[in-house]
């Protein structure tokens, strides 16, 4: 149990309220009444969040080893209070300033946060799919708590520089300035009448397990001896840790089951949904690196910004650098979650640094020759789940073969299309199947484009394809037309447009109707 008394001098400062921000307050009554049948979620992004604490304090120690206070054996600490009927969680990472308390408690400094709200649609299954997508992190405390109190101070800073943040969840927070002999964070929830049985030892075990199990950080909770003659259990005052605490990454893949593997993904990506596929491998030679790449099930709300902050979080040697290093993998591969840890590049490299390193571009290149093997073994292995990738990020895959010519070979195909063999607006035939269909005398892939798939199904110049039974791939994305500006052949078949220009049918048709095909495509040139 964390001892609240310890620290208790000087609390008496006053404390200033203030507003949340709109869209705080707004997320905070769409958690509080939507994710109630999730509720032991606050506990796996509470530890998440301690979890990433400690990982920035190691991070800052290396240029800065005097934050650590002499205290380096970083830990997280899960207690209970049953009868104040409250969970603390502790830890003794970076611990946040007063300014950061502010920020990073009151607000959400992000980028898409209107667009995500306006997503929202009031079916709560679909919102929580949402809300999991935003990294709800601390405000989860107020699916179970009806006060939430945050003791913090930030390593570096004296013990009466801490802060206390105080709230009901109701529109407002209040802070004040404390005194905490110890550097890190205390949260303290107050729990509501509905969701007491969190206070219970093998409960909360059985969540940090099931949730925590991968983080390198250890999680302990107080040791308890049975009393026989009280007939209860009796906390011991010592603490034992009760994960593995070894970076999941670091393990044999033999070790680890789908369930850690999926685990491991909620805890970096905050998604309520388990992964896709994912990729786990060592490689070594002159680069020395382990990547463990995950394709989500579903697209984030924020994908297709491209000004959006994306990347794999980037460790070097087990140590934390920083999250969303958009220069390991291309922008066209931007959905892919994921950690990648070095052996070989130094630990205060920078964003800037990472532009120009030749090592960044081999392990780069190396996570994408990943990424697209296991989109291949998706595609070959698993069709039903590949039609829901494709559903979900195909126009963003798209975008590689324009700006991955390295690759386009094995990206056109992965891609996916209408048809007017399917007859549907699923896109589900590849250029494989097309050319598998080809009529005889056939030598190019044809193809239309449309700003949607009716206006692509019943353009005019599909009559005449349509008659002699040849396939035209229909697209209607806007992707598409500056797709095909980068794309002219497929296995030695040109693609040809059916709307642009002359096209050579002489071995499909007779003179007549070589002639009203040139007709249609002179008439209906200007759309």
């Amino acid at each position: 149990m964390v001892d609240q008394a310890k620290d208790s001098q000087n609390q008496t400062a006053t404390a200033r309220t203030m507003g949340f921000q709109t869209e705080v307050r707004q997320l905070l009554h769409l958690m509080i009444h939507s994710l109630y049948s999730n509720k032991e979620i606050f506990l796996r992004e509470l530890v998440s969040n301690a979890s990433d604490a400690c990982d920035k304090l190691r991070f800052e120690a290396i240029a800065n080893p005097a934050l650590l206070e002499e205290d380096s054996d970083l830990r997280i600490r899960v207690s209970y209070n049953p009868d104040a009927k409250t969970i603390t969680i502790s830890d003794n990472g970076i611990g946040m300033s007063e300014e950061e308390v502010i920020s990073n408690l009151g607000t959400i400094a992000r980028s898409g946060t209107k667009e995500f709200f306006s997503k929202l649609t009031g079916d709560q299954q679909k919102d929580n799919q949402l809300i999991g997508q935003f990294d709800v992190g601390f405000y989860s405390s107020f699916i179970v708590a009806d006060e939430v109190v945050v003791r913090t101070r930030r390593a570096g800073l004296a013990a009466n520089e801490a802060v206390e943040w105080q709230s009901k969840g109701e529109g407002e927070f209040s802070i004040k300035a404390i005194e905490k002999s110890e550097r890190g964070t205390d949260i303290i929830l107050f729990l509501r009448e509905d969701s007491e049985e969190f206070l219970n030892t093998w409960k909360l075990r059985n969540i940090m397990q099931r949730y925590s199990d991968h983080i390198s950080i250890p999680v302990q909770m107080e040791k308890e001896d049975y009393d026989q003659e009280k007939g209860e259990a009796i906390k011991s005052g010592e603490w034992e840790t009760i994960n593995q605490a070894s970076a999941l990454w670091t393990r044999n893949r033999n070790e680890i089951s789908d369930e850690q593997y999926a685990e491991f993904y909620k805890h970096i990506s905050h998604d309520f949904e388990d992964p896709l596929a994912w990729t786990h491998r060592r490689v070594e030679g002159r680069n020395e690196y382990t990547q463990l790449l995950y394709v989500p099930k579903q697209v984030n709300f924020d994908l297709w910004n491209r000004d959006a902050a994306h990347g794999l979080k980037l460790y070097v040697k087990r140590v934390f650098i920083m999250d969303e290093a958009e220069q390991l993998l291309p922008m066209y591969l931007r959905f892919v979650r994921g950690v990648i840890d070095s052996s070989d590049l130094p630990l205060n490299i920078s964003r800037e640094i990472l532009q120009e390193s030749r090592d960044v571009k081999a392990i780069r290149d190396g996570a994408t020759r990943s990424v697209l093997s296991m989109l291949e073994d998706l595609a070959e292995n698993r069709p039903e789940d590949y039609k829901i990738f494709w559903t979900q990020f195909g126009q963003v895959l798209k975008e590689g073969i324009g700006e991955d010519q390295t690759n386009q070979e094995r990206i056109t195909k992965l891609v996916r299309f209408a048809s007017t063999h399917e007859d549907s607006e699923v896109q589900s035939v590849s250029l494989a199947d097309y050319i598998a269909r080809m009529k005889e005398g056939q030598e190019a892939i044809y193809y239309v484009t449309a700003d949607s798939y009716a206006a692509a199904k019943s353009s005019p110049h599909l009559e005449f394809f349509r008659k002699k039974g040849i396939e035209v791939l229909l697209m209607s994305e806007r992707v598409d037309d500056w797709m095909m500006s980068f794309w002219s052949e497929f296995e030695g078949k040109k693609l040809v447009s059916v709307a642009k220009g002359s096209l050579d049918l002489e071995d499909l048709t007779d003179e007549d109707e070589k002639k009203r095909q040139e007709e249609v495509s002179e008439e209906f040139k200007p759309l």
